[in-house]
């Protein structure tokens, strides 16, 4: 069992570290106390905020305290990861690779030694744990890029990438979820909206998913894109 740290952040919030390190079964016992804390509701509680190894609770201080809070944070961590999780979610995430969507392929190609189909192929054979979200609205925080296809940030960041372009950038890769500035090699583009404050929820992921990609064409790409725009697209899951 990894150790926790639990302590009080101001007055209105409880912070539950796990070990110091960035791991699929640090990130598992964050996830599982995360869904346990939601699903109990204790009184006072009305958010709770998961990340790499750590989770954010926070509270009410008009219904309840740190105090009250902390046994029901120690009886759902002490609970054995293994023995409570739940079948892996993957949401199968189209994507068109290479071409105007990915005008970085080509370079990656060249630098990697390696042709576009083997990266393509690399790419897509990997289900990423969606690890925390942030920076932007709908940003996942992906964990499992293989070695092979690590790459660094352009030396000169785009000043804008278009939404839904999808990247790698280092040992990480992930879905730009709206138009933004951005050093990340581009590899492509998925027709799938990551966030859109017109639906319900904006957000399309969630912390503790897997995401897999999938290649499509351009055809595959633009009705998928209009089914979406139209809200009649049904998600896939592996």
């Amino acid at each position: 069992m990894s150790s926790l740290r639990i302590c009080p952040v101001g007055d209105q919030a409880v912070l539950c570290e796990f070990d110091n390190v960035i791991d699929v079964q640090t990130n598992d016992r964050v996830q599982y106390l995360a869904a346990q804390i939601r699903a109990a509701h204790p009184k006072g509680v009305t958010e709770v905020l998961p990340t790499y190894r750590s989770l954010l609770i926070f509270y009410d201080q008009g219904k309840t305290t740190y105090q009250k809070l902390l046994p029901v944070i120690k009886k759902f961590s002490a609970a054995q990861t293994a023995e409570t999780q739940e079948k892996k979610r993957i949401r199968i995430v189209p994507c068109h690779y290479g071409g105007e969507e990915g005008p970085d392929l080509g370079e990656m190609s060249r630098e990697l030694g390696r042709s576009e189909a083997e990266i393509i192929q690399i790419h897509q054979s990997v289900d990423y744990k969606i690890y925390m979200l942030g920076f932007l609205p709908g940003f996942v925080y992906l964990g499992g890029l293989d070695e092979r296809i690590h790459m660094p940030r352009l030396s000169i960041p785009r000043t804008k990438i278009p939404a839904r372009s999808v990247g790698i950038g280092g040992s990480q890769t992930g879905v730009y979820p709206m138009d933004s500035p951005g050093g990340w090699r581009l590899i492509g583009r998925t027709p799938l909206s990551f966030y859109d404050q017109t639906n319900d929820p904006p957000v399309l992921c969630h912390a503790g998913e897997y995401i897999r990609f999938v290649s499509v064409t351009e055809q595959e790409y633009a009705l998928i894109r209009q089914d979406v725009k139209n809200k009649v697209y049904q998600p896939e899951f592996a």
